[in-house]
């Protein structure tokens, strides 16, 4: 299952990471990614973690009714990705609960050192009918477990 094109389980000490490019449309007027830009970079991140980990969000949405939403953002700009950048995005799973799971994410720029962007993000679990909290499903629980970090 690791590595996948576009994502690379062994770089950056082991965690999952997504490299994606900077478009004209991620940025502002001045070639700058646009701040909420950033947000979809993580979900993009988050999304290919759960499918290299062999889960779907239209089959477990479909076969289990189950969808995930993000319940909580912080994030820290620290400096601009820039239009033709190639990115880093990681996805690192912090903790896991009975209905959500948060995680640690950073956005690095590959031909420059350190963090463009770090964030904190939670998502939790919901019934795909009544978009109300659902325990998740012991399948996704104990894969979400094993790639547990402290």
């Amino acid at each position: 299952m690791w590595p996948m094109p576009g994502a690379d389980r062994n770089s950056l000490n082991n965690r999952f990471c997504v490299n994606l490019r900077v478009y004209w449309e991620d940025t502002d007027a001045g070639g700058v990614v646009y701040y909420a830009n950033y947000l979809r970079f993580l979900e993009r991140a988050r999304t290919e973690w759960l499918r290299a980990l062999g889960f779907s969000q239209q089959d477990l949405a479909a076969q289990h009714g189950v969808l995930f939403a993000v319940t909580r953002v912080q994030i820290d700009y620290l400096r601009p990705a820039r239009l033709d950048d190639e990115l880093v995005v990681t996805c690192e799973p912090r903790r896991v609960g009975a209905a959500s799971v948060s995680f640690a994410q950073d956005i690095r720029c590959i031909s420059t050192p350190g963090v463009l962007a770090a964030a904190e993000v939670r998502i939790a679990c919901l019934d795909t009918r009544s978009f109300r909290p659902l325990r998740m499903p012991e399948f996704l629980l104990s894969a979400f477990e094993a790639q547990e970090k402290p």
